[in-house]
């Protein structure tokens, strides 16, 4: 899948045909906040660009969290929101021939990623939930998105992203279910965060559990009925990274293939 004209189209309306390319959509580290002491821009243009941008995802799932960053300040951008915003598409003018690349897989079955990045917001300190599900090709389902409660530590975010995952994996296979590609084996979920699977393999309630609400506990009977299964994975094998903060440009182009997003001028092969 590939929105090429969609997005060259979006480049002629904002005169960013000929820009000078990014090679990531924000900077490292980069953490917007409402007030950032610069002036106010025109929030009709932000919302616009922004707008475009958010379409765009459907096949350029890469920039799913740039996106969603800058989509917080649509009631009052600034100049620096703008920036970030302008950025993003320097990023997709030097990627316009790339898309989502679905190939044949000989082994279809699920598995997810899940990752977080805790407390990232600097307004609410809130934290930031990613996941992302794939058959082998490209991705079929992701989300980048921030928690609506706030966690009192890192492994609290990561066993809240974990439940949010667990949920959309039920639905996925009830899905493939109905469509006679039923998941005998439990859906592999791969978590960075040890304390976390600890968790939802043994929730007693003691002083680092008593906290998290009723409503994340019910991941325990999913994994006792075989449906989930939380795996470990290293930070440099967790794809679900390109979603939850900004990236060095070795890591995102690392990551970026894992996602099926490939250059479709180089038919589809992964670079």
């Amino acid at each position: 899948m590939c929105q090429k004209k969609y997005v060259t189209d979006l480049l002629n309306r904002f005169n960013m045909s000929n820009c000078e390319v990014a090679a990531t959509p924000i900077n490292i580290n980069e953490k917007l906040q409402r007030e950032d002491g610069t002036e106010k821009t025109n929030p009709r243009l932000f919302r616009s660009l922004v707008g475009g941008l958010n379409c765009f995802t459907h096949t350029r799932l890469e920039i799913a969290f740039s996106v969603s960053v800058v989509s917080k300040f649509m009631h009052s951008p600034t100049k620096q929101h703008f920036g970030a915003a302008k950025r993003i598409l320097r990023y997709v003018a030097g990627t316009v021939d790339f898309g989502v690349w679905y190939s044949k897989v000989s082994n279809f079955k699920l598995f997810g990623f899940t990752d977080n990045d805790w407390a990232r917001c600097l307004d609410d300190r809130k934290s930031t939930s990613s996941n992302l599900f794939s058959f082998g090709s490209g991705v079929v389902a992701w989300s980048s998105k921030k928690q609506e409660t706030i966690a009192l530590s890192s492994s609290k975010a990561e066993y809240t992203a974990a439940t949010s995952i667990a949920r959309q994996a039920l639905w996925l296979r009830k899905l493939l279910a109905d469509f006679s590609y039923e998941q005998i084996e439990a859906t592999e979920i791969l978590c960075e965060n040890r304390s976390a699977i600890a968790m939802a393999r043994n929730p007693v309630f003691h002083g680092k559990t008593k906290h998290i609400h009723v409503q994340h506990l019910f991941i325990w009977k999913l994994v006792i009925d075989g449906k989930i299964v939380l795996k470990f994975c290293g930070t440099n094998e967790q794809a679900a990274d390109i979603f939850t903060k900004s990236l060095p440009q070795d890591k995102h182009q690392f990551f970026r293939p894992q996602l099926g997003v490939c250059n479709f001028e180089s038919t589809g092969s992964v670079e």
